[in-house]
């Protein structure tokens, strides 16, 4: 336990309060949070407020003097091109961390200013239970201190990998930032296939969901890699054989997978703008 007023997060300017906003949150305040403001005009989001957080719901309202040692931008893509100018040559020496999918570097730069030290990252959404895998990519610019200050905010909500060439964060969006949707539709699925096999709907729920997430922590806790887990679960001529000759088959999951990763790539180039 951190002791009363002992903080691991400096002052943080928060820029939406949504999913992923509020996970990592939630995650700075279990580390100890220096006084912060959030900015986010949803009703909800000034019930996040507290002793370490002031909530408001326009750029303009942030407090004269507030100093952040970083801003964190964690708006939809969409509109970040409005959000993001509005912090232009505000906040100087605080670093810009932005979780929005498919922006660059270079187009935050282009709206925050030539030399606005800036780290682009993307989380996932098991950082609600802190269990999320961000990847991350620091800018030109970016101090030692600067990039250890966002891995700090980022290891608040699971582990953080970090690469030297920004285009991979693409595919990366794609795999990991996209993928627990991936693994959502397999317990949805699982659940509507045991169903239709006759099993009460109560049981199949349970059934889909333990299996998906008991065999997430297998693969978490074992140094083999997941071909081998496969292959221990497949007994020759049994039934998981019989079925996984069905998933993979050529036009089956390794097609429609490889298909789905490329398109979701292909889209967060495209939020680029």
């Amino acid at each position: 336990m951190r002791g009363r007023g002992v903080t691991a997060i400096p002052p943080i300017l928060l820029v939406g309060c949504g999913r992923m906003g509020g996970a990592m949150l939630a995650g700075w305040r279990e580390q100890g949070l220096a006084a912060s403001v959030a900015v986010d005009p949803a009703a909800e989001a000034a019930a996040l407020a507290g002793a370490d957080l002031l909530v408001v719901a326009e750029a303009a309202a942030i407090p004269a003097g507030f100093a952040p040692a970083a801003i964190v931008f964690a708006v939809k893509p969409q509109v970040a091109t409005a959000t993001v100018a509005q912090y232009a040559g505000r906040f100087p020496g605080a670093v810009a961390l932005s979780i929005m999918a498919g922006r660059t570097i270079g187009g935050l730069r282009a709206l925050l200013g030539a030399a606005a030290p800036i780290v682009r990252a993307m989380p996932n959404t098991p950082a609600a239970v802190r269990q999320g895998i961000t990847v991350a990519c620091a800018g030109a610019g970016v101090s030692a201190a600067q990039r250890g200050l966002c891995e700090t905010l980022l290891r608040a909500i699971g582990a953080v990998a970090w690469v030297a060439d920004e285009a991979l964060l693409d595919p990366v969006t794609a795999v990991s930032g996209s993928g627990p949707a991936y693994v959502f539709l397999l317990a949805e699925l699982l659940e509507q296939a045991a169903i239709e096999q006759g099993i009460p709907a109560d049981l199949a729920r349970l059934l889909a969901r333990q299996t998906v997430a008991g065999s997430g922590a297998l693969l978490a806790a074992s140094t083999e890699d997941a071909a081998a887990l496969r292959r221990a679960v497949t007994s020759p001529a049994g039934t998981t054989e019989r079925a996984l000759q069905v998933l993979m088959a050529p036009d089956a999951w390794p097609a429609a997978l490889s298909r789905a990763i490329a398109a979701a790539t292909q889209r967060s180039r495209e939020l680029a703008g």
